[in-house]
Order: structure tokens, then C-alpha cells, then sequence
């Protein structure tokens, strides 16, 4: 599904989506074909639905977005070295 159809079809809800097809460029990440998974209304139960789908299938592509974005993109961080959480 693209974005446009996305925000149609859910708007002004957070959805959880699985990227399905998606390109980088200058780290830049867009989303070209998404799969939504789920939507809500507060972003607690976004993030915990997020992580637990996460959790359960960690090689998949997930991202949460509210659907008051312009576009379904995302810049590309990438982090070396250790992280320690307190």
C-alpha cells in the first residue's frame, strides 16, 4: 500500500507499518510499499505494540507513523560501538 492510500484510509491515527518494498538514498529511507499492521490512538500503545511486534519477528522492517505526515520517510542513523542502558 502507498502512504497516500495509508493516510486515507487511516487518518489522523499513529499506524504501525512493515515496510514491504523500500530504497535508501543520501540515508534517506523511503517507504515506497507498506503493510499496516496496526493503528491507534495514543502513542504509548503505538511504541507497545511496536515493540512487541518487534520482539516477535525482529528481521522485519517496522516503523510507526502518525498519518498527519506529508511522506513515509525516515533519515538512516547508523550507530557503532556499544550502547549501555542504566
Amino acid at each position: 500500500m502507498k502512504w497516500g492510500e495509508i493516510t486515507e484510509l487511516h487518518p489522523s491515527r499513529l499506524v504501525l507499518l512493515e515496510a514491504i518494498k523500500a530504497s535508501s538514498n543520501d540515508r534517506m529511507r523511503k517507504l515506497e510499499d507498506m503493510a499496516v499492521i496496526q493503528d491507534y490512538d495514543n502513542p504509548q500503545e503505538a511504541w507497545s505494540g511496536y515493540k512487541h511486534f518487534h520482539k516477535l519477528h525482529p528481521a522485519r522492517e517496522l516503523y510507526v507513523f502518525h498519518t498527519s505526515r506529508s511522506d513515509a520517510e525516515v533519515v538512516e542513523e547508523f550507530f557503532s560501538g556499544v550502547r549501555h542502558h542504566s
